[in-house]
């Protein structure tokens, strides 16, 4: 496995690759790695001939008062795990030279980028689109792994991907979970004990809405009240948003009559989670 720190070296090792026909999958993290991108690897391991992790923790991505100095960054770990799943290369870099000095280009994806975590973290996706081109530009995957769990991310991704015709396949793959349900995060290191035992309502609240839907409920402000209730139930846990939404525009919709997806964002203490599911209609 070779641990690449400069932008210009990995960009030339692989247009070499390229070049003798080799297949890159590219899996963009911040580090702190956990199953879901264990799963994430082992996709684009079984689907490409290379395998490139990114691990950077993006300044951009973050506000003022978020956790960036804070943020899980178990480097020794991280590349364990990536010595354990065989990737063939790690790209490491540092943020003088993702950013270097006079940098003042960005890339913003309009609309959805104003919606859901949007809305309370202003910039935020603007950070994630910014560096995510900038990686398919250095990388030049032929597929992008991205997975279900942060849904507004992907959807943004996929949108940016195709606006912008860059020459890659994006694959979103389901959320890994714990056997209680909680989605793994890096954020659930904040978590303590009992503050994880109240971070499970986040799944119970999505498979409420999953039930009342399969059983006929129709009114999406019916099913967003029962979800509320249920975890205004827990002390530690205080709602930042619950969105029933379109799965492409992630618009809100009145009325379930189509497949959707349930979306929500919820502090347990200080740690704000967030966690969706896709339910289909009929």
């Amino acid at each position: 496995m070779k641990v690449i720190r400069v932008p210009e070296k990995i960009t030339k090792l692989l247009k070499a690759a390229r070049n003798k026909g080799r297949h890159i999958g590219f899996v963009p993290t911040m580090g702190a790695l956990h199953q879901g991108h264990s799963s994430l690897i082992t996709q684009a391991k079984k689907e490409n001939d290379l395998v490139v992790v990114s691990i950077f923790v993006n300044p951009v991505q973050f506000g003022p008062r978020e956790d960036l100095n804070s943020y899980p960054r178990p480097l020794k770990n991280d590349l364990w795990l990536c010595r354990k799943h065989k990737v063939d290369i790690v790209f490491l870099p540092e943020s003088k030279n993702m950013y270097p000095e006079g940098f003042t280009t960005f890339v913003s994806v309009e609309k959805l980028s104003n919606l859901l975590c949007g809305a309370t973290r202003p910039g935020h996706f603007r950070g994630v689109t910014t560096v995510v081109a900038k990686l398919l530009n250095i990388v030049g995957p032929d597929v992008l792994y991205l997975g279900q769990k942060d849904a507004q991310q992907a959807v943004i991704i996929k949108r940016m991907v195709s606006d912008l015709n860059f020459p890659v396949k994006v694959r979103v793959l389901p959320t890994v979970r714990q056997k209680d349900g909680l989605a793994l995060s890096s954020r659930n290191a904040y978590l303590n004990a009992a503050q994880k035992l109240d971070a499970l309502v986040l799944f119970k609240a999505l498979s409420l809405a999953k039930i009342l839907i399969n059983h006929g409920q129709q009114d999406a402000t019916r099913i967003i009240s029962r979800i509320k209730e249920l975890i205004n139930k827990k002390k530690q846990a205080c709602i930042d948003y619950i969105a029933i939404v379109d799965l492409e525009k992630l618009q809100g919709i009145k009325k379930i009559d189509r497949d959707c997806m349930i979306c929500l964002a919820v502090k347990i203490g200080k740690t704000r989670l967030i966690d969706n599911l896709v339910v289909k209609y009929g």
